[in-house]
């Protein structure tokens, strides 16, 4: 077997099995907890830029199926695991994982210790990497690493989102015959959605709660969406970094009081953006499917999905203006606020949960609920 390296900027070095395409691959390195879900999590368009570390010893051993892509195609630079499985068994799988990523072009190193590459990037901070199962002299990889730009300031949105508006239509299918599941509601409002790297399972869960959903590049301007006459805005989630976002941010400007607005990930930074917060990139970012956030809506805990490397400040949105919803218990960072007179919300975590835990799916029920009540 060949072998692959991870060379990070600050000069450590990581060496393993090569799997997957044998390509180089450059990104920001960073590391996600979540147990299951791992072809979500390539297929996420908010990891463009982006080398992936996954913490659970085992990848690949169930496969990949179609059904379960988050966009048409893989978004990770690259991926790192301890063990990287060679069988796969599953049912719905068909095809493996090592042919998934390779096909994409993707590169993979396993075997090698995660547990210390993820205490190192949490000590220090995620830095720039190179992933290489080609070139292996370490002190180059290391130069190549320190060369390629830093996440803070990159402009990823426009670069994963659609060309072309498209409607969406599927909704929620069961995985199985056992699995308890309720029928798609019928479609009652249209959204529009923009795409700043949009997930599908958004968009089913947006088809499941009674919406028709339009989907539109992330460029589109609020003229153009308002002449699709929505009763609803959706802003998406998506990779890099709000602030360099200033045609987005503009068009949210203008939309907001003119329809309701609710926003993932991106989509709530924007927001938060748009009325006249600012963000901020934190140390080593939330990526992970059981994060407690604190609801102060209705006093409980949910476990929540995470997948964000930059956060709202809410110490710079107006208390006039913006209630504070939802609070990260693991560090009290802003996972949620609405406005005090718009029919406006956000949330900065993952409630379609892709993967991760159910508990936030109440949120495109409040979507709708919020576009009634302007009808």
């Amino acid at each position: 077997m060949d072998s692959a390296i991870l060379a990070l900027e600050d000069g450590t070095v990581f060496e393993g099995r090569s799997f997957g395409a044998p390509a180089e691959r450059s990104g920001e390195v960073v590391f996600n907890t979540a147990i299951t879900g791992y072809q979500e999590i390539f297929t996420d368009p908010s990891y463009s830029g982006q080398i992936v570390i996954l913490t659970n010893p085992q990848i690949g051993n169930y496969g990949t199926s179609a059904a379960d892509n988050e966009a048409r195609k893989p978004w990770i630079e690259g991926l790192v695991v301890r063990e990287f499985s060679s069988v796969t068994s599953n049912w719905r799988s068909d095809e493996e994982a090592q042919e998934f990523l390779a096909q994409a072009g993707i590169p993979v190193v396993s075997d090698l210790d995660t547990r210390t590459l993820v205490r190192h990037l949490r000590s220090r901070g995620v830095m720039r990497g190179v992933l290489s199962a080609t070139e292996k002299d370490p002190a180059k990889l290391v130069d190549k690493a320190r060369s390629i730009p830093s996440m803070a300031g990159l402009d990823l949105a426009s670069r994963v989102s659609t060309v072309k508006s498209y409607g969406w239509t599927h909704g929620i299918d069961p995985c199985s015959p056992s699995e308890r599941f309720t029928a798609s509601a019928e479609p009652v409002h249209h959204v529009v959605a923009y795409d700043f790297g949009i997930k599908r399972n958004i968009l089913r869960r947006l088809v499941h709660s009674g919406c028709k959903v339009t989907v539109v590049p992330a460029l589109t301007s609020a003229a153009d969406v308002l002449a699709l006459k929505p009763d609803g805005v959706f802003l998406s989630n998506g990779p890099g970094d709000p602030e360099p976002l200033h045609s987005q941010i503009d068009n949210v400007q203008r939309l907001v009081g003119k329809v309701p607005i609710f926003g993932i990930c991106l989509g709530h930074q924007i927001l938060g953006l748009a009325l006249g917060g600012k963000t901020y990139k934190l140390k080593f970012g939330h990526r992970g499917a059981n994060h407690p956030v604190m609801n102060h809506q209705t006093g409980k805990v949910e476990i929540t999905s995470h997948n964000h490397g930059f956060a709202v400040d809410p110490d710079s949105l107006s208390t006039n203006d913006i209630d504070i919803t939802h609070i990260n218990l693991n560090d009290h960072t802003l996972e949620g606020f609405r406005h005090k007179r718009e029919p406006v919300f956000c949330v900065q975590y993952h409630p379609e949960a892709a993967p991760g835990p159910h508990d936030s799916h109440y949120l495109f029920d409040d979507f709708v609920t919020l576009m009634a009540g302007q009808k």
